[in-house]
């Protein structure tokens, strides 16, 4: 049975701040009866769905996610403040897209931020530099973690398969406690991942509308092969 927008709502995580909802299906004010359609923002007051007006936050303006100085200093000079959610249902869980300010905390949040750009931009730089030191050691420590378990592995593509896993922001097994720790089986799991994509045909049957387990089992001994190959020094 679908659930409705009301009761997905209640699922939302304990939080101390007032959380405001861009709602996904079409709902109505409890007490004005106003329609508020898809996308539009909705505050539940014990169970009751209500619009910005009647909840008395209609006065507060929308600051999209995005720039974290700024929503930072806005919600701070804001005496009134609200989260707004968005319920994913890929994610099964309510993602933040925002925040609802009073218009003069954000002006004032704008200024600031105006003021002090060119000091915050030295300070990104300097923390990109040193992102991308930490991943270029990241992979090369995978990489030779590849090459100690599987020497017949070329080092270009030891080196590939390294940075390909330890992408930031990827999720992929190279970004995980293990991936960074070089646990054994995060490194296999890693090698057999690449293998996969590379030496088997497992993208065509994919797009050839096999599901991904069937794909699996299909270039599972291609797959072992290539891994027996690699065990061997070059």
């Amino acid at each position: 049975m679908e659930r409705t927008q009301s009761e997905a709502e209640l699922d939302q995580p304990a939080s101390k701040d007032l959380v405001v909802f861009s709602i996904l299906r079409d709902s109505q004010c409890v007490e004005c009866g106003e329609a508020l359609w898809k996308g539009n923002f909705l505050f539940m007051e014990k169970e009751r769905p209500l619009c910005l007006a009647c909840a008395d936050l209609d006065h507060l303006v929308y600051l999209p996610r995005g720039d974290a100085a700024l929503t930072r200093r806005a919600k701070k000079h804001s005496t009134l403040s609200a989260v707004v959610v968005q319920f994913s249902r890929a994610r099964g869980h309510y993602e933040r897209q925002g925040i609802l300010v009073e218009e003069s905390a954000l002006q004032k949040a704008e200024h600031e931020c105006i003021q002090d750009a060119g000091p915050r931009a030295v300070r990104r730089e300097r923390e990109e530099v040193r992102r991308v030191e930490q991943d270029r050691d990241l992979s090369t420590h995978v990489a030779n973690a590849i090459r100690k378990l599987f020497p017949g592995c070329p080092p270009s593509e030891a080196l590939a398969i390294a940075e390909h896993t330890t992408a930031r922001g990827s999720g992929r097994v190279g970004r995980t406690a293990a991936g960074k720790a070089l646990d054994e089986r995060a490194i296999i799991a890693a090698a057999i991942a690449a293998i996969r994509h590379t030496h088997t045909r497992y993208d065509k049957l994919l797009m050839g509308g096999f599901d991904r387990v069937d794909a699996r089992d299909a270039v599972r001994e291609a797959v072992d092969r290539v891994l027996d190959r690699w065990r061997k020094p070059a």
